[in-house]
């Protein structure tokens, strides 16, 4: 298929399904802590966003190295799991979306922060002297307002999963049907100087990118819910 290996779309499908599921776990654990810092006047909120937004600033492969270290056989959350026979996450799937969960987190957090603290205010205090209960007023108030920062947050950590490099790397290494992804898979093909697969490769990963994008600047034209860039 256009001149594209079975090796390379193993590759590809990788790569979906470690967006799909580490986009999504991360959007359900990141709502909480975004709601927090939306809210909080505590002091120790600027010390949870230095550390939220820390992947922005460090590179990946430092990032990749401590996880590696930390979820490797001798790591204290490895190390544990070996011990108590699961094994350790090095190298492995679960491993790839711990790594691209904490790499995304900032993409995840801040536009969902922003979305949260403007959605409060007069609408969730009417709501509340409607003796709607809190559940209630998060998903029929909060959800509706802050749709465009809900749908940024997540359009935002499934391309930046796509384009992952040096973390996946240093956490997953390079395990052709296990671990490898398209980003890897197209850095073999070009040290192997076989350009005609890498250019296949990057192709569809671009033309992945653009419909992704497309479909949200088509929903934001349509239904006014996000705009991002």
């Amino acid at each position: 298929m256009f001149g594209i290996s079975d090796n390379d779309l193993t590759a590809l499908w990788i790569t979906l399904k470690l967006a799909v599921i580490s986009t999504s776990i991360l959007m359900l654990l990141s709502a909480p802590l975004a709601w927090w810092l939306a809210h909080t006047q505590r002091r120790s909120k600027v010390i949870i966003e230095a550390l939220v937004a820390m992947p922005l600033v460090l590179p990946p492969t430092v990032m990749g190295f401590y996880l590696l270290v930390l979820l490797g056989p001798r790591g204290a959350v490895g190390g544990f799991l070996e011990d108590i026979g699961v094994g350790h996450l090095a190298f492995t799937f679960t491993g790839l979306v711990i790594g691209s969960m904490i790499y995304s987190l900032p993409f995840v957090v801040q536009p969902l922060q922003n979305a949260f603290a403007s959605a409060g205010g007069r609408m969730l205090e009417t709501a509340a002297t409607l003796r709607a209960n809190p559940l209630d007023r998060f998903i029929s108030v909060v959800i509706p307002l802050a749709r465009r920062g809900i749908l940024t947050a997540a359009v935002l950590s499934f391309a930046h999963t796509l384009g992952e490099f040096g973390m996946i790397l240093m956490i997953g290494g390079n395990i052709p049907g296990q671990t490898q992804v398209a980003s890897i898979a197209i850095y073999d093909h070009v040290e192997a100087m076989d350009y005609a697969s890498a250019h296949s490769l990057s192709l569809l990963l671009v033309a992945l990118a653009f419909i992704l994008l497309m479909s949200v600047y088509a929903l934001n034209r349509r239904f006014k819910v996000v705009g991002i860039g």
